[in-house]
């Protein structure tokens, strides 16, 4: 199973087709090909196998990353740096 975390967008690419997301403090980029124009800097977004899916309310996406944070407090630190840095290279990607 993947959970994706919500990532803030700090950057967009002059042609639009890219950003940098923070995603709990790692940054990284983005493919924005499935979006439309609607998404901005300082937007909250998830992310599957590095394509930016959709937007989500600040809200939520707060909400969401305490709830994380707290899943994170369980596990030791080598699961958590793979939980944060590999958010985005789902191995079940192909599955459903």
């Amino acid at each position: 199973m993947c959970l994706s975390i919500p990532s803030k967008v700090v950057e967009i690419s002059e042609d639009k087709t890219t950003c940098v997301v923070d995603t709990m403090g790692v940054k990284r980029e983005a493919n924005l090909m499935m979006m439309d124009d609607s998404v901005n800097v300082g937007d909250y977004v998830l992310l599957h196998i590095g394509f930016v899916m959709n937007k989500i309310d600040e809200k939520e996406a707060i909400a969401s990353i305490e709830t994380y944070k707290e899943i994170l407090e369980k596990m030791d630190e080598e699961e958590k740096q793979k939980a944060i840095l590999d958010d985005d290279s789902c191995p079940n990607r192909g599955s459903s």
